[in-house]
């Protein structure tokens, strides 16, 4: 065992890829000569060259079309881009050209490309620079989105991500780079579409991922010493997402808190919530609820912003809610 950091697991993972594949190419802003705007990348141009690590100008719009260029032409390109507010401005060619183009081409055209792209608040970015848009993503018929929770989950999920011949979003929350963990030399396979137990329990179900997990762990920590026994499903993947290992959890624990960093409005608990009530009703023994953000941009203020973010007192009160 190993002290593994977020950040540098992910650069471990894209340099075991480029090793074992020289179609693997990595492009975006500052992501070569400074090593990307959170460190991940440091030291790829160095062992991979120009021609496979390289520097764009300031145009995401045409950074996503290139890279989808990539994907149809033989190549497997890693795009970042520096925050997700800006994935705005790559809709088009993820969304109407590499979404589409299997299904365009009769399934004879691969688009395997993983746009790799931060969320999520608690640095005082501001409403341009902190949100969560996966639920977007999600949405779009063709595109795969994951959100790893730590160092181990981003290693594998990001191999898992560039080997799959169809485009994924891979969503890194800013607030796990620095975090780290022990973890084995060899880490372990990850497959897209499967979901984790993080803590067992027998009470309630709260089924959460990315950087929200660590508040879902603080929460079950102080609902134990209520004598509460809440059981945490990882997602990992939200685009496909693991309907039966969550349906399997409110099975044995008949109660069911979504918690998720995003606005809570049209969001991916709002998805599950719908189909657990759909396919889960019988195990049912209280409301399904949901916990989010509020509908309103994110504040600069640090007080503002932790009074924005889903707290673990706010999953606390969420689950009081279902058990009575």
């Amino acid at each position: 065992m190993a002290e593994l950091r977020y950040q540098k697991a992910i650069g471990r993972a894209l340099e075991d890829a480029m090793t074992a594949d020289p179609t693997v190419i990595l492009f975006g802003e500052d992501v070569a000569e400074a090593g990307g705007s959170f460190g991940a990348t440091k030291g790829l141009r160095e062992k991979f060259g120009a021609a496979r690590v390289f520097d764009t100008p300031i145009s995401e719009a045409a950074l996503a079309g290139a890279a989808v260029g990539a994907a149809v032409s033989g190549l497997k390109p890693v795009l970042e881009i520096m925050f997700m507010d800006f994935t705005t401005l790559v809709m088009d060619a993820l969304v109407n050209q590499a979404a589409k183009a299997r299904f365009m081409f009769g399934g004879r055209c691969a688009v395997p490309l993983v746009l790799r792209t931060p969320h999520g608040g608690g640095l005082g970015a501001g409403p341009q620079h902190s949100q969560c848009l996966e639920a977007w993503f999600a949405h779009v018929p063709g595109l795969k989105v994951v959100c790893p929770s730590d160092p181990v989950s981003a290693y594998g999920l990001l191999r898992a991500a560039i080997d799959d011949p169809n485009p994924v979003i891979f969503v890194e929350n800013k607030s796990l780079y620095a975090s780290k963990i022990d973890a084995p030399d060899e880490l372990p396979a990850f497959e897209v579409g499967k979901a984790r137990i993080a803590r067992p329990g027998a009470d309630v179900t709260i089924v959460t991922y990315g950087g929200a997990l660590r508040t879902a762990l603080a929460a079950a920590d102080a609902l134990a010493g209520e004598g509460v026994e809440a059981e945490i499903v990882d997602l990992l993947s939200l685009q496909p997402w693991d309907e039966a290992t969550v349906l399997a959890s409110l099975s044995r624990t008949h109660r069911l808190v979504v918690m998720h960093e995003a606005v809570e409005a049209f969001g991916v608990g709002a998805e599950i919530a719908a189909r657990m009530a759909d396919i889960g009703f019988d195990e049912l023994d209280g409301p399904i609820v949901r916990v989010g953000a509020p509908f309103m941009p994110i504040p600069f203020s640090k007080p503002l912003e932790r009074a924005y973010m889903p707290s673990v007192e706010n999953l606390v009160a969420a689950v009081r809610r279902t058990l009575a």
